[in-house]
């Protein structure tokens, strides 16, 4: 697996809440059932509207035991792993909660095996059109309260040639719905190009310019995929139920990707660099 420069990153501290109005859509995004169900007119969909959400890859099976996986690890069962993010915003009994867990392939068969799938794997090929590198795995643990992942593109944080493909993964470990923080995306906006990010409540794009009538939800059950380009623009709100939404994120790049200097992807993405305000 190999490693990009991602950044820059905000550091987990306290942060004031969002608008609500950022991600008031109902409006949901197309699904299909699963990967036997992929055709052709999936793929077009895919270079057309930036995303493929898929309601069902992983069985019950395979998610219990991804979650065990990462509970293993927040217990210290190795004690080598040192990637785990705390929330600053919520807490109990003086604990603060996991926010994130980070590169953890290597420390867990059961969560390798999530970024390993072999069908997954053969979608992504032919998305990209070379063989999947995986440079980065999360654990994304949002809890009752946790708060928001403002929008923004995921190229923006990498490292690599703006011209490149990147592909995320987001695999739903809980039930992921519109009280506890599912995904919102704008379709389409991959097209678009390199938007403007701005260091507010994390690296992201301005609020006044997200395209918020263009939005939609992301609703999945344990085990659906959610799929999209690096150029999208996406967010999830703060989860506002007492029921957690936990997930795996993982992104591809192509094998004989090129990369750039920071100071390159900040002339695409950074706006206060560029002369911009938010």
């Amino acid at each position: 697996m190999s490693k990009v420069n991602a950044g820059p990153v905000i550091e987990e501290k306290e942060v004031e809440s969002h608008a609500p109005n950022l991600y008031h859509s109902h409006t949901r995004a197309q699904r299909i059932n699963s990967l036997k169900e992929l055709r052709p007119k999936d793929l077009e969909f895919f270079r057309q509207q930036g995303y493929l959400a898929i309601e069902q890859v992983f069985t019950a099976e395979q998610i219990a035991a991804a979650q065990q996986g990462i509970q293993d690890l927040i217990a210290g069962k190795k004690p080598d792993f040192r990637g785990i993010q705390r929330e600053a915003a919520v807490s109990i009994d003086s604990v603060r909660p996991v926010r994130k867990l980070m590169s953890f392939v290597a420390y867990d068969e059961r969560l390798k095996t999530m970024a390993q799938h072999p069908e997954l794997l053969s979608l992504i090929r032919r998305l990209i059109d070379d063989e999947p590198d995986l440079f980065q795995d999360m654990a994304l643990l949002k809890g009752p309260g946790g708060r928001e992942k403002p929008w923004h593109q995921d190229s923006a944080y990498f490292d690599i040639a703006i011209d490149t493909p990147v592909i995320g993964l987001w695999i739903a470990l809980d039930e992921a719905n519109e009280k506890n923080g599912c995904l919102h995306i704008l379709p389409g906006t991959h097209r678009e190009g390199p938007s403007e990010h701005f260091k507010v409540r994390d690296w992201q794009i301005c609020d006044s310019a997200v395209q918020t009538q263009r939005s939609a939800i992301v609703p999945l059950p344990p085990g659906g995929c959610l799929i999209w380009h690096g150029m999208l623009h996406h967010g999830s709100p703060t989860n506002r139920s007492d029921q957690p939404r936990n997930a795996l994120q993982f992104h591809y790049k192509p094998i004989h990707s090129d990369s750039i200097s920071t100071d390159e992807r900040m002339q695409h993405f950074g706006g206060a660099v560029r002369g911009a305000q938010c």
